[in-house]
């Protein structure tokens, strides 16, 4: 197990307001159901929301206004036992034209009965992405709620799970490497059929016997940067130290952060695409440096 820590990060979290009333926030003040209508179904007054997959379709859910920073957190269940080919998804999206979109997912692949759900996470910057990481998580991400979350700023991008980072993306420009700096970007959900690629490789494909496949979700407060909507210069305001998130400690992990964030890719990640020689002959630069 990961011991838990008490970071900047954590503090953070526990003092602000607006986070601590996460679960108390209706669906409807910040996110619309994209796809999938009758696929969606709210509950507890909108404070709880459950998407569902099955042969005729699946659905997503995403928020009404578009970002350019911020802390973004979703608390999921994702569908138990029999889930091979099954994507629940959790990632931040512009809505860039010509393929040049920046992107952050959280993204579990289903798995059969008694074998782990994996946990992928990829960064897409200006279109360009093949920076997948997996990992098998210390808990059974379908068995109860946790958090799932994402700092954004222009210093670092960092995944978390329960305040545990699990990946961390640097602001590399300096050296060539694109980052999500110019793009304002949409919070979306998803539930939908990813067999051709997801479990195996594409050989385990959905059981439909099982479906509907159900994830649920809590959490819907934003505690982000307001921006427009493929407008790059309204995020410049994005950037400023007014926002808790861009402030100084939140430019690098911490020593206790890095310490079990160390740990975590040692006992827990099983690809990494820093080490995949056989898709990189030259590693991107992003991982050398």
């Amino acid at each position: 197990m990961v011991k838990l820590f008490i970071s900047g990060l954590a503090v953070a979290v526990a003092v602000a307001v607006t986070i601590s009333a996460a679960d108390d926030v209706p669906f409807d003040d910040n996110y619309s159901v994209e796809w999938g209508n009758d696929h969606v179904t709210s509950f507890n007054h909108g404070t709880q929301v459950q998407l569902s997959l099955d042969q005729n379709s699946g659905s997503r859910f995403g928020s009404k206004s578009f970002y350019g920073s911020g802390f973004f957190e979703m608390r999921m269940k994702v569908p138990p036992q029999d889930s091979a080919g099954v994507v629940t998804a959790f990632y931040l999206t512009s809505n860039t034209e010509n393929g040049r979109h920046d992107e952050l997912d959280f993204e579990f692949l289903g798995n059969r009965e008694g074998k782990p759900i994996t946990l992928q996470t990829n960064v897409i910057t200006e279109g360009i992405g093949n920076r997948e990481e997996r990992i098998i998580l210390w808990f059974d991400p379908s068995a109860d709620f946790h958090s799932y979350q994402i700092l954004w700023n222009q210093h670092q991008v960092v995944f978390y799970v329960d305040n545990t980072p699990i990946r961390v993306f640097k602001n590399n420009a300096k050296i060539g490497v694109e980052y999500p700096s110019s793009h304002p970007m949409q919070i979306e959900c998803s539930l939908w059929n990813g067999e051709s690629w997801a479990t195996d490789g594409g050989r385990s494909k959905i059981n439909w016997t099982h479906a509907p496949f159900k994830a649920e979700f809590q959490g819907f407060n934003v505690d982000a940067c307001h921006a427009d909507n493929n407008l790059s210069s309204s995020i410049d305001h994005c950037s400023s130290l007014t926002y808790w998130w861009n402030q100084n400690p939140f430019w690098t992990l911490n020593d206790t952060e890095q310490t079990t964030y160390t740990q975590v890719r040692h006992k827990y990640m099983n690809y990494d695409y820093c080490a995949d020689l056989s898709r990189f002959s030259n590693p991107p630069p992003e991982c050398v440096v």
